[in-house]
């Protein structure tokens, strides 16, 4: 075996292992259907053999159980590819700040964001604003709105005309078409801080957001 060979056998140890076990298992499925068909044949009725037609069917499940057999393990592998490239795909992201699903809005210097989805556009919008008592601090009339995703900025000004304390605060929607209420999605902003591989897409830790996955990421800002 050259040098190159023996770099490749050490650097991608866990591939040769894995191609090695499916090859065995292939190989054992076609071992016990070849056994069950000697034996058929060998106590077949002698007034009623196995014809031509019969034996070449049942050997020709051999090809077939082992292309299975092969497709299965190829879709496994391309599967795990594209969710390696997902979670490389989301590392891209740490540190930048996102709206996922959530109420929860932050005050820091006179300036909180918060965000919502709306399935159509609406006549009236209005959000209100809530302590952590969930005590209406602020009312903020945006009148018409597209559908879709919409971003909104409080400045921490209270309905009284002071100034709110920094800190966290959460919010309720009221979208209205034509007299009547829409149901709208409120949307968090947070700040994407770590990402690990899921079950079946990347998961991300948004801090005192929790863990959202790709899916649930609908605006990113830089």
């Amino acid at each position: 075996m050259n040098s190159v060979q023996e770099t490749n056998r050490q650097l991608f140890p866990t591939t040769d292992a894995s191609t090695a076990t499916e090859k065995k298992s292939a190989e054992e499925q076609q071992d016990r259907f070849l056994k069950l068909l000697v034996t058929q044949m060998q106590n077949q009725n002698p007034l009623n053999p196995l014809d031509n037609a019969e034996v070449t069917s049942q050997l020709a499940q051999i090809s077939t159980v082992s292309g299975i057999d092969k497709l299965n393990n190829t879709l496994e592998r391309l599967l795990n590819g594209i969710e390696d490239s997902r979670t490389l795909e989301a590392a891209g992201l740490i540190g930048h700040k996102a709206l996922v699903p959530g109420n929860s809005l932050s005050l820091e210097d006179n300036a909180a964001i918060g965000g919502f989805e709306l399935p159509q556009s609406t006549d009236k919008l209005s959000v209100t604003i809530h302590d952590n008592s969930g005590i209406a601090v602020r009312t903020l009339e945006l009148g018409s709105q597209p559908s879709g995703v919409n971003t909104f900025i409080w400045d921490g000004m209270s309905d009284s005309g002071t100034n709110a304390a920094n800190g966290n605060y959460t919010f309720s929607i009221q979208a209205i078409q034509d007299d009547r209420e829409i149901t709208a999605r409120a949307l968090a902003l947070g700040q994407v801080e770590g990402v690990s591989p899921g079950e079946n897409d990347a998961v991300l830790d948004m801090g005192t957001l929790g863990l959202v996955t790709m899916a649930d990421i609908k605006q990113i800002f830089k």
